[in-house]
């Protein structure tokens, strides 16, 4: 199917202009375009018929990885960038382990964080990876105003997000703590596939070794990005030891939706939950330890 008749296309190059141009249209007339690589889906399917679209790729602005007082990434910011960024590390390295194997090669020099969050698809890897890291978005109005929304505030449902329809999402802030430690994993049908299951988590460790703080995140079920509570009470206090892990992920099964489709059944899902979790958990413990 092709698009619906598009009346313009604007290229601004500073976050004023971007901003100003969608408050001249209709809720939902004019959309931000990062990477494409959703929208244009979306458009050619006739899932969103905008009268404008407004191409982000011009604003340099809204790109690249800063470590300068905390960390700050760029809504522009494409996966193939942040999968080699060597800042990642420790805290947040699960962005790393997320960007490596999201969609394919071309989709990876394409797609962008900022994208990817704003469109919050239900499978998609880097909504529950921001969200099991904590991140802030930080919004931009056409009135200059800012506001800053957290991870768990911003992830509505699947599609759905705090953004509003005249907001730009202009970039995404991460805590850098020490002795911390994050990892993702995800299982697809193929590598590079959507998440059948994904697993993120972030832990910090208390000077006896033991988790002191800890988020836990799922992709893949039917609520998409979504915390799982029930698993990062498990794990407090715990020294990263195979039991413990074992019960925690064995709390997160019993307390989230799992749901049968072609791909895998629940069942699947809830031993892929318990499989990823063992060694998301191993991979976190180390990067907090110092260990990778």
């Amino acid at each position: 199917m092709y698009p619906a008749i598009i009346e313009d296309y604007q290229r601004p190059e500073s976050l004023q202009e971007a901003v100003a141009i969608l408050s001249g249209y209709e809720p939902g007339d004019a959309i931000f375009m990062a990477g494409g690589q959703s929208v244009m889906q979306a458009m050619k399917s006739r899932m969103v018929r905008p009268r404008c679209v407004v191409d982000l790729q011009s604003i340099a602005e809204l790109k690249g990885i800063s470590s300068a007082n905390g960390l700050h990434i760029g809504a522009m910011t494409r996966y193939v960038e942040i999968a080699g960024a060597v800042e990642l590390a420790g805290a947040n390295a699960a962005l790393r382990d997320a960007a490596q194997h999201v969609g394919d090669r071309q989709v990876r020099n394409r797609g962008t964080i900022g994208g990817s969050c704003c469109w919050n698809y239900v499978a998609s890897c880097m909504p529950a990876v921001t969200l099991g890291l904590g991140a802030i978005f930080h919004l931009l109005d056409p009135q200059g105003k800012t506001r800053a929304v957290q991870a768990d505030d911003f992830f509505l449902g699947p599609l759905e997000t705090a953004r509003g329809d005249h907001e730009l999402l202009t970039h995404l802030s991460f805590e850098t703590t020490p002795r911390s430690g994050s990892a993702y994993k995800k299982w697809g049908l193929v590598t590079d596939a959507l998440p059948v299951v994904g697993v993120c988590l972030k832990l910090s460790l208390d000077a006896a070794g033991r988790c002191s703080a800890v988020r836990m995140s799922l992709s893949g079920l039917p609520a998409g990005a979504q915390r799982a509570p029930a698993g990062e009470a498990a794990l407090m206090g715990s020294d990263g030891s195979r039991e413990s892990v074992a019960r925690a992920m064995e709390a997160v099964v019993d307390s989230v939706e799992c749901h049968s489709d072609k791909w895998a059944d629940a069942h699947y899902r809830q031993q892929l939950i318990r499989t990823l979790g063992q060694e998301v958990a191993a991979t976190a413990f180390a990067r907090a330890r110092g260990e990778q």
